[in-house]
């Protein structure tokens, strides 16, 4: 089976320039194995797939050389069928000549596609021996209740498993001195007097003799998730390691952090695969000073962290986790911190934070690597950080990061330590990292003031450095509205102090953590949802460039007549007179439905009466019982529509407003002029569109690309990308006017086969800016994730 699949590609790959990989060396194939091949199954249906669909079996493990499964696993899935196109083209002597294009997409999915996990039981080897109340809720189980979280959730199985390895000396000096790493190495052979009199140097650190031994397997293991992204093995993935890493500096281990596994990681990917701009996200609730510290005037290093703070009362107690800590020499401009001077932060303020202050940035930086600091003591129920965000909410800021550096992301486990909350949230992350459908957010989407507040300041205190922050008009404050509450209440409690284990995971569960486990209980059960067994479907009008569209794109057949019959019988019939609108219409509803159906998460479908087929759509809708659709249209188009009771949100993305229509709560016209060359859109999907989109919480999206659209591919599949996080997924985009490009772009975006190019950053025109600022004033008493400044609540309270 090996050498027939290499005989048929192996052309068709050098085609490409690109030879057979030897991952895929036949040799290494065990003679006797019967692969995947077994009967043939009926003929199968889908019209860009013609030929047998084999049924697959379960490949045997291929433990050395694990992407060998993967790729056979995917020819079995996709027919062992490859793509061939010919293009046009004219010679420089005016002739026509033929380029031959060999689309070996299926195999570039099969070599890059997947999410790695790595972990090893090893690093659940070393634990506090002696009584410390500072340290006794770092513990083992944090990491082995993730695991069979994710094994109960099935995800183990689907993700492909790295091996660990150490981290070599060499590597870990990449960040600390070779005196630190000879002080840590000698822990190995000390009694337990001697262990506790060197984690007595250190603040908030205790020492076992495996400890050097689990640490080097935490760097190890970043490390071998860093290779397996940027080798394209996988697209990303998840490292369960302990010790975590984000505290630990130069010199010194801090904060249950031994060896610095990020900080290290980024270093490694500059050094070893020349990366020029890697952006680290920090989600734990405490500030990693220590990586902080590492790239603090080093301008290719992004970094992002929000973190507990209180105005300085909370650990690590440092002055520089304030906003204004923007970086020194040439990293001014490269360290954000998110400083949250309150308790119980939640969705929406985290959501705030992202779309106001990390997500402008980022795109403006465009990271080459994502690395993210995944600490869950930023959750529900947390000990540590006592904050509100639920576990889906990590899914969500997952698939924001998913969208830059064309989806090469590394998370790699930091803190966490209620084990129902961290285990959660990690299976959250994973499942977002496997491409699975988003469960919709829960909590009311509006940020607090105080978030508002630091939100205001870290805009002001980097404008400026950064394009898209440069016509902000709000500056930095000081007097914060929690500033004399802390510093009354700072007299009363130490807020630095560490909960014990006994409250975060021991036996004798404090009353509060025992409420968040049965409130994770019942909440995992009304968010989490079967996932469709196809992610995308496309009704096109021209059935010959079905071949053009990702091969996982399941392509809609023709519905019979009895079929078209049912369906239009449940409208007016007299919209529809002309043969053709009413295939454009059979395109419509045969997507959508499977969409309501969920047969599929999301489609696309050609319409050449887009206004009418849409309409029809709707009304299709709420008789299926939807509450809320969000429409965005893009272009000039005319839809009819009753938006008094809220069951539509209508936006309009078009060059100039249609002067008989007034902005109101439901409906929305932003006019916007495209960059000739570059994508400027940017700003108005993040700082406008997903605020209005979160706040309104749709059950699901349609968006209608209509006749003189300002906006091109690149801001089109921006959009798409972005909103998926909704509506469980559940996106119809209907395309008027026939555009392969646009088409194959789309289903690109909404498949998630890849990341799609969304063209070379532009920061907005003044004169659109002031067109966000207008429609912001307008709207942000109804929509309140738009506000990112006190003017902004202040007006819309």
């Amino acid at each position: 089976m090996c050498v027939a699949v290499r005989d048929s590609c192996a052309p068709l790959l050098l085609c490409h320039g690109l030879s057979w990989p030897d991952s895929l060396d036949c040799d290494r194939f065990p003679a006797d194995e019967d692969m995947c091949l077994a009967s043939l199954s009926k003929e199968y249906k889908h019209i860009h797939k013609e030929l047998p669909k084999p049924i697959c079996q379960t490949c045997p493990a291929v433990e050395e050389f694990f992407t060998q499964k993967r790729v056979l696993d995917v020819f079995c899935a996709n027919n062992f069928a490859v793509k061939v196109k010919l293009s046009k083209k004219r010679t420089v002597s005016g002739d026509q000549a033929y380029n031959i294009e060999c689309q070996v997409e299926f195999i570039n999915q099969a070599m890059a596609s997947g999410t790695a996990l790595i972990y090893d039981d090893e690093m659940t080897s070393y634990k506090l021996l002696w009584d410390d109340p500072e340290c006794d809720i770092e513990v083992p189980e944090r990491l082995l209740s993730s695991y069979e979280q994710l094994k109960h959730y099935h995800l183990v199985e689907r993700c492909i498993h790295v091996p660990v390895r150490e981290g070599t000396e060499e590597e870990i000096m990449l960040v600390h001195s070779s005196e630190y790493l000879e002080v840590v190495k000698s822990t190995q052979t000390m009694n337990e007097e001697e262990l506790q009199r060197v984690s007595e140097n250190y603040d908030a650190v205790y020492f076992h003799p495996n400890t050097y031994r689990c640490a080097k397997l935490a760097v190890g293991a970043t490390l071998q998730l860093v290779d397996s992204v940027m080798s394209g093995k996988v697209h990303n993935g998840m490292a369960l390691v302990r010790p975590p890493g984000h505290h630990s500096q130069r010199n010194a281990a801090n904060g249950f952090c031994v060896f610095n596994n990020v900080a290290i990681a980024a270093q490694y990917a500059k050094r070893r695969y020349g990366l020029q701009r890697i952006l680290i996200v920090d989600w734990d609730v405490h500030h990693g000073q220590g990586i902080q510290y590492v790239f603090e005037e080093d301008p290719s290093v992004l970094y992002f962290s929000w973190h507990r703070y209180e105005h300085q009362q909370f650990w690590p107690l440092l002055r520089e986790s304030d906003y204004d800590a923007v970086g020194q020499g040439k990293g001014k401009g490269f360290n954000l911190n998110v400083p949250w001077n309150k308790v119980g932060m939640g969705n929406s303020d985290y959501l705030a934070a992202f779309f106001h202050v990390l997500l402008p940035v980022a795109f403006e930086f465009v990271p080459e690597l994502i690395l993210v600091s995944s600490g869950y003591d930023s959750g529900i129920g947390d000990p540590e950080g006592q904050m509100n965000a639920t576990p889906e909410c990590f899914a969500h800021l997952t698939h924001f990061l998913m969208q830059l550096a064309n989806g090469r992301l590394c998370a790699v486990l930091e803190g966490g330590y209620h084990l129902k909350s961290l285990s959660e949230s990690v299976c959250m992350t994973v499942k977002t990292l496997l491409r699975d459908p988003l469960p919709p957010i829960s909590g009311e989407m509006a940020p607090c003031l105080s978030a508002i507040e630091s939100i205001q300041n870290v805009r002001g205190a980097h404008k400026p450095y950064w394009k898209c922050l440069m016509y902000e008009e709000a500056t930095p404050l000081h007097d914060l509205s929690t500033k004399s509450q802390q510093m009354m209440e700072a007299e009363l409690i130490q807020t630095s102090t560490h909960p014990t284990a006994e409250q975060a995971v021991g036996t004798t569960k404090s009353d509060e953590a025992i409420k968040t486990d049965r409130f994770l209980e019942s909440h995992m059960k009304k968010i989490l949802f079967p996932v469709p067994p196809v992610k995308t479907a496309a009704a096109i009008v021209s059935k010959a460039d079905a071949h053009l569209l990702p091969v996982s794109v399941q392509v809609e057949m023709e519905m019979n007549a009895q079929e078209l019959k049912t369906f239009v019988s449940a409208f007016d019939a007299e919209l529809v007179k002309e043969e053709k609108a009413l295939v454009c219409l059979q395109n419509v509803l045969a997507v959508l439905d499977k969409i309501l159906k969920k047969k599929v998460c999301n489609g696309i479908a050609e319409s050449s009466v887009a206004s009418v087929s849409t309409t029809f759509a709707l009304k299709h809708c709420f008789d299926f019982g939807l509450q809320r659709v969000l429409c965005i249209v893009v272009g000039d188009m005319d839809l009819e529509l009753d938006l008094d009771d809220g069951r539509i949100l209508l936006m309009n993305i078009c060059q100039k407003q249609q002067t008989e229509k007034i902005n109101s709560k439901y409906y929305i016209s932003l006019n916007w002029k495209e960059d000739a060359e570059r994508n400027n859109f940017f700003c108005a999907v993040l700082g406008f569109i997903l605020p209005v989109a979160y706040s309104y919480q749709p059950d699901l999206m349609i968006i209608v690309i209509g006749p003189n659209r300002s906006l091109g591919v690149n801001g089109i599949s921006l959009l798409t990308c972005l909103l998926q996080g909704l509506a469980e997924s559940r996106i119809l985009v209907v395309i008027q006017d026939t555009e392969i490009k646009l088409v194959q772009s789309v289903a690109k975006a909404l498949s998630g086969v890849s990341t799609p190019d969304f063209g070379a950053y532009a920061p907005a025109s003044q004169e659109n800016v002031l067109e966000i600022k207008r429609l912001r004033d307008q709207l942000q008493q109804e929509w309140k994730m738009l506000r990112c400044s006190v003017r902004d609540w202040i007006s819309g309270s």
